[in-house]
């Protein structure tokens, strides 16, 4: 997954960002994008983002995707519709597994679950312009629209964004949008990507991007589903209920190919985790159930669903996270660990949020260090051993006018 500059230096040399390119083309056969394709393989890269619709469905419908290669001709950048009749899009996913382009997205996630669950193929190797910039210091979770100013020096108009990207014939407005987020991206890529070779960071993108591809990243197995519901009670027989009717829901829904609130919504799974009905006429009492639910095979299972949780055997239940308690005194390490996190991240003008979390603050302060990320890799250089020599009374902090500055403690110092 290494960062590639094969042609690089020949492929975009431009003062500023491309210009925009008035002549859009839209690929609706198979034989036109074997043919773009193909050209885009000779590419070091090739830039990726894509429209789709998940209101109606579990699964995201792909309407649309834009590619661009480097260059500034009018076929450099297209948009392929994945909806025209008869369109064949292996061409496309054969480009996503071809190892020798690199394929550039911004805030990949998304996109990167929809090619996988449509293909089975992972985008490899991966550049995320947005992992990227945070590294590079341009902020938390940087938007597109920021870089593109702060790059390009240019605007975006985002006015088509939240259209129906399933209706056909696609307007310009909305072919100018949708390519506009694959023509500045080809710079943004260049500079981001020059910035971290000469800083030495393209390994820090990399662990990122890592966990972006990993293929369990986009697997909902029906069994885990439950985790994403918050609760407030920790009674192992009510997280079992919760759990059975997540798994119900969440396969339903995967089946179905329908969003899993179609199926009912989360405070319907907590009001029943809590009333654990046994009849159809407890069911009937229920305030939240939608009334097609109280009766037929969806009042079956659900009534199914709850009768095998609470007949699960103790050991069988599931197992409470484990609670991170504090003890006395330990919010005043916590902000001092804020602090620490502020003052090394703007130093190595890195996001905070992409060092550690408030969660990674406390789980250091309580003593929780397995397996966590702040404490490995390239974020136990900047900041986790730090971190731990604070703790440890190794290091104190001072004040020096705007900066923090951090004081090595001699050992066997008095501090108190």
């Amino acid at each position: 997954m290494t960062i590639q500059h094969r042609k690089l230096e020949s492929a975009v040399v431009n003062d500023g960002c491309a210009p925009y390119i008035p002549q859009m083309i839209t690929i609706t056969t198979t034989v036109e994008l074997e043919r773009f394709c193909a050209r885009a393989a000779t590419f070091p890269f090739v830039t990726v983002d894509t429209e789709f619709l998940r209101e109606r469905t579990y699964y995201a419908q792909l309407c649309l995707v834009q590619l661009a290669v480097p260059g500034s001709d009018p076929g450099d950048a297209v948009l392929v519709d994945t909806l025209a009749d008869g369109i064949d899009l292996t061409p496309l996913w054969v480009l996503m597994g071809d190892k020798g382009v690199v394929k550039v997205f911004h805030a990949a996630r998304q996109d990167l679950e929809i090619f996988y669950i449509t293909s089975g193929v992972m985008p490899e190797p991966l550049f995320d312009s947005q992992v990227a910039a945070m590294v590079c210091g341009y902020g938390e979770q940087v938007g597109y629209e920021t870089l593109v100013r702060k790059i390009c020096s240019a605007g975006l108009d985002k006015s088509s964004r939240f259209t129906d990207w399933s209706r056909r014939p696609l307007s310009d407005k909305q072919k100018e949008y949708a390519l506009a987020d694959v023509t500045h991206l080809r710079d943004i890529y260049i500079a981001l990507s020059t910035q971290l070779q000469e800083t030495g960071r393209a390994a820090w993108v990399e662990e990122e991007l890592a966990v972006l591809t990993a293929h369990d990243t986009y697997v909902t197995m029906p069994e885990s589903a439950w985790r994403r519901i918050k609760t407030r009670s920790n009674s192992p027989r009510f997280l079992a209920v919760v759990q059975a009717l997540a798994e119900l829901r969440e396969g339903l829904a995967q089946s179905r190919n329908v969003p899993r609130n179609r199926i009912f919504k989360d405070d319907v799974i907590l009001e029943l985790a809590a009333t654990r009905p046994q009849t159809p006429q407890d069911l009937g009492k229920s305030r939240l159930l939608q009334r097609e639910a109280r009766k037929g095979e969806l009042a079956d299972a659900i009534l199914t669903a709850v009768a095998g949780a609470m007949a699960l055997p103790r050991d069988a239940l599931p197992k409470i996270p484990e609670q991170r308690i504090r003890k006395s005194g330990q919010e005043g390490l916590s902000d001092l660990m804020r602090v620490l996190l502020k003052a090394r991240a703007e130093e190595a003008g890195v996001a905070q949020k992409l060092i550690a979390t408030s969660a990674d603050l406390d789980d250091i302060v309580s003593g929780h260090h397995n397996g966590l990320p702040t404490l490995q890799g390239w974020r136990r250089k900047v900041f986790g051993e730090d971190a731990l020599r604070l703790k440890s009374g190794e290091i104190a902090l001072s004040a020096d006018g705007d900066k923090v500055r951090i004081l090595p403690i001699p050992q066997n110092a008095d501090v108190s």
